[in-house]
């Protein structure tokens, strides 16, 4: 997908409207348009990158960035780990076996205790399950 294309990118530009809850000049934060869960959020760098795969070792500090923002984010949210069951779930998806459905990179935020853990634990499963597949595919 190109970089004009990307719904994600526009609402990174304010082209389109979403409810941030968060932004500053390299990331925006909004609430799923199609949550999973009562707390769940979008993570987006404004920097354009498609999936985890087309990341370069100089995407590492954005990233490591992204990851400290949705630490902040949960706190902020109360959804942080404070003990006993408490904790959320971080999910990037990868390329169609990996569930993306936008390819601009962005992590999920929810709640452990939400239905979107389950929902994460099935997506990853679907996505082994899919690789497997098709490593089987090529080995044959």
């Amino acid at each position: 997908m190109s970089q004009d294309n990307c719904i994600f990118c526009k609402i990174a530009s304010g082209q389109l409207p979403s409810t941030k809850i968060y932004e500053d000049d390299e990331f925006v934060a909004f609430n799923d348009i199609n949550p999973a869960a009562p707390v769940h959020v979008l993570v987006v760098p404004c920097k354009h990158i498609e999936t985890l795969s087309h990341c370069t070792e100089s995407d590492s500090p954005l990233l490591g960035r992204m990851v400290g923002l949705v630490g902040c984010l949960a706190k902020d949210l109360g959804v942080s780990y404070t003990g006993g069951d408490t904790g959320f779930r971080t999910v990037i998806n990868t390329g169609p076996g990996g569930g993306q459905e936008v390819y601009h990179i962005h992590a999920h935020l929810w709640p452990a205790s939400a239905r979107g853990a389950e929902w994460g634990n099935a997506a990853i499963f679907i996505g082994i399950l899919l690789s497997n597949e098709m490593l089987g595919e090529q080995n044959q």
